[in-house]
């Protein structure tokens, strides 16, 4: 990870990632969440069902769920032995299955069956962090946030945009630099740069097309 010690003063900063983000867009346009849903409700079950899991095989679940569940009510009412089995090929589908449970039943007695689209209530509820609460956000309501997975922190240090570990402290980091108006589209980049081209082991840092704006000090040699 590049050391902070020497940090580009804000301005500096701003105006790298402004170049990084033109870079990104010319090299991965097709960039988008890579999960299915139409609206809050589904891409709050959708992340849940994502959590260390590939966002691949949500999507081969979702299809049939959302079909079967439509509702908070729906998810609320179901015995957690059938939703269990409905998304059964995912990992600790128990779990996910008990938090998709009581989301919706917390859904239902405290926001009237609607998603809030506030940070405050969306991390108030079971199995909901900060991560999820800002890629709803973002992603669902429109609103500029900055969802922190672990494409994003690890780009972000290799950037030199941060050197912290927490995920908190990453977002905050990152908010003084990605411009207000680019911060869901940044984090769509970047994830798609991770799993393509820096990738965790050994980054292809000959095909990157960031590679003369990265100060990562391991880069993979030509």
């Amino acid at each position: 990870m590049p050391t902070l010690k020497n940090k580009s003063a804000p301005a500096q900063q701003k105006a790298r990632v402004r170049r990084i983000i033109d870079r990104l867009e010319k090299a991965h346009p097709d960039a988008r969440l890579d999960l299915d849903f139409a609206n809050p409700l589904e891409l709050l079950i959708a992340l849940i069902l994502a959590a260390q899991a590939r966002d691949d095989l949500v999507r081969q679940i979702t299809p049939d769920l959302f079909n079967k569940y439509r509702t908070p009510e729906d998810y609320a009412k179901a015995p957690l032995a059938e939703l269990e089995q409905q998304i059964g090929k995912i990992n600790f589908y128990r779990n996910k299955a008990k938090a998709i449970h009581n989301c919706c039943a917390a859904l239902l007695a405290r926001f009237g069956g609607k998603v809030p689209n506030n940070l405050e209530d969306l991390i108030s509820l079971p199995g909901v962090g900060r991560k999820t609460a800002n890629i709803v956000l973002g992603n669902g309501f429109g609103r500029q946030t900055i969802g922190v997975d672990t494409h994003v922190m690890r780009l972000s240090q290799r950037l030199g945009f941060t050197d912290k570990i927490d995920p908190d402290k990453v977002e905050a980091d990152l908010m003084a630099f990605v411009p207000d108006t680019q911060r869901v589209r940044f984090c769509h980049l970047v994830q798609y740069h991770g799993r393509r081209i820096c990738v965790a082991k050994k980054p292809k840092c000959p095909e990157c097309t960031i590679r003369g704006l990265c100060p990562y000090p391991a880069k993979t040699k030509t």
